[in-house]
């Protein structure tokens, strides 16, 4: 009733089946200590630096001043000193990208400035796909990126 194909064909199934139990009891064990961390522990271990201390340290090491940052950026002196003032405080995605462009970061730099405010530049947006290519492009002027998103009947930055 079994030919040697048919042998194979179940020995496979087998071992496959077998291997996905060991790494579903390898999973269950993960979790159940998972469990056992205490979740304030947690979270000091994976806590990163706030957006308000990621922005202002860029701005330290940029060696600029504040003004100069939100001026550039287009954003009026009371909505910078509620960034400054809250540490909780979260900006629109746009106001991010504007800092990082005014600051003229690296798009890795503008990939952490995001992540600290939970954003990120999507490969599938046209968007942001245009502001990955400024950054990687050094382009910064906000005229001729508003004239690129312009160009793809997007809204201006700023």
């Amino acid at each position: 009733m079994f030919d040697q194909e048919l042998l194979l064909e179940l020995q496979t199934y087998i071992e496959n089946h077998l291997s996905f139990q060991i790494l579903e009891s390898v999973s269950f064990q993960k979790s159940e200590e998972l469990q056992n961390i205490e979740i304030e522990d947690f979270i000091k271990i994976k806590r990163q630096p706030t957006f308000n201390q990621t922005l202002f340290r860029f701005i330290d090491k940029k060696g600029t001043t504040d003004s100069d940052i939100y001026k550039r950026a287009g954003i009026d002196r009371r909505h910078f000193s509620k960034i400054r003032s809250n540490p909780d405080y979260k900006p629109k995605k746009n106001t991010v990208i504007a800092l990082a462009l005014a600051l003229e970061l690296t798009k890795k730099e503008t990939d952490k400035l995001l992540s600290s405010a939970g954003y990120s530049l999507s490969d599938s947006d046209t968007f942001d796909l245009i502001i990955q290519f400024c950054l990687e492009k050094k382009i910064y002027d906000f005229y001729h990126i508003n004239q690129a998103l312009d160009y793809f009947s997007l809204n201006p930055l700023i």
